[in-house]
């Protein structure tokens, strides 16, 4: 469940005259609330055809999501490439240029890659006109991970349960069992069964960088539900972050830039995006390289005792 992006950019000069386009995108959803014919709630993103009467609820995001984007400036006969973070965490990108014309061109054997800290602009690379060009020409494309890819997992005595002192649930999927957890950020997930509306708590302290609240439906569509959990991402301070997925709708209490602690309620169980039933699917995870890796997991349990999670067995929340 890493985030990858992908943006293609174009600019055709001459330097004297440029014009840049700006799309933007709303993130409302709308959500239709009906009776089905046993009596259930039903809430969906699809309008029905026969319900009688029907609720609709535009869902909009509630807190300003953060941005990762590369823009360019001309300079006289310069061009400025630059990077801005608006994450509470670093972010790696890499830069491309697919055609440049006119244009000084960077060294080929060098990697146009960089980490960019939290909250901050970056100049990234100038490049210069030709004397005998007028009309130069560049085309580049970037991609981006959150997180520094140099980080190494340091977990100490281990994360305490992600649920609250005294209680327990089943663990249906840990590693090495791969029913689902079959790419790199998921291998070492732990899928853990819970009701609807249980506290979820924090795991381990750290800053909250990522975060998606208003998706209210499951389902076992891949392709029409993958995207739509509700997650939490914490970024610790050894540069690893953690992931909680599948939380309820509209239940999340943190917001990117919050600091939290171990054991902190950050929201409430659900079973939203691609679930097969309630519960929380539990990862930590690093940046490998512009792609997530998922990394083992080691739970606190009684007397100092380190927990290991498996398929089948009951996890306790020690405090």
């Amino acid at each position: 469940m890493g985030r990858r992006s992908k943006v293609t950019a174009r600019l055709f000069l001459p330097l004297a005259a440029l014009t840049i386009l700006i799309v933007s995108y709303s993130h409302a959803q709308t959500m239709y609330k009906y009776r089905g014919e046993a009596g259930e709630w039903i809430y969906t993103d699809r309008k029905p055809m026969a319900a009688e009467t029907v609720e609709v609820r535009k869902l909009e995001t509630t807190f300003i999501v953060p941005e990762f984007s590369v823009t360019h400036d001309v300079l006289g006969r310069t061009i400025e490439f630059v990077a801005h973070n608006e994450f509470y965490a670093p972010v790696e990108v890499l830069l491309e240029f697919v055609e440049i014309t006119g244009l000084t061109y960077p060294d080929p054997d060098q990697i146009l890659r960089w980490v960019i800290e939290p909250r901050s602009d970056q100049l990234l690379l100038t490049l210069e006109a030709l004397e005998e060009v007028d009309a130069p020409h560049v085309e580049y494309q970037f991609e981006y991970m959150p997180g520094d890819p140099t980080a190494h997992h340091q977990a100490g005595d281990g994360y305490v349960a992600p649920f609250s002192a005294g209680r327990n649930f089943p663990v249906t999927q840990a590693y090495p069992d791969s029913i689902t957890h079959q790419t790199l950020d998921s291998v070492y997930a732990v899928d853990i069964v819970m009701p609807i509306g249980t506290d979820v708590l924090a795991a381990r302290g750290g800053v909250v960088f990522d975060v998606a609240s208003d998706n209210y439906r499951g389902g076992l569509d891949l392709s029409r539900d993958g995207q739509a959990a509700n997650i939490v991402r914490i970024l610790h301070d050894d540069g690893t972050f953690s992931l909680y997925a599948h939380l309820n709708w509209n239940s999340i209490r943190v917001k990117p830039g919050d600091r939290v602690r171990a054991g902190q309620y950050i929201a409430d169980s659900g079973n939203t995006g691609f679930s097969s039933g309630p519960h929380l699917h539990f990862a930590v995870q690093r940046n490998s390289g512009l792609n997530i890796q998922s990394l083992p997991v080691v739970f606190k349990g009684p007397n100092s005792n380190r927990v290991v999670p498996a398929t089948g067995d009951v996890l306790t929340a020690y405090p």
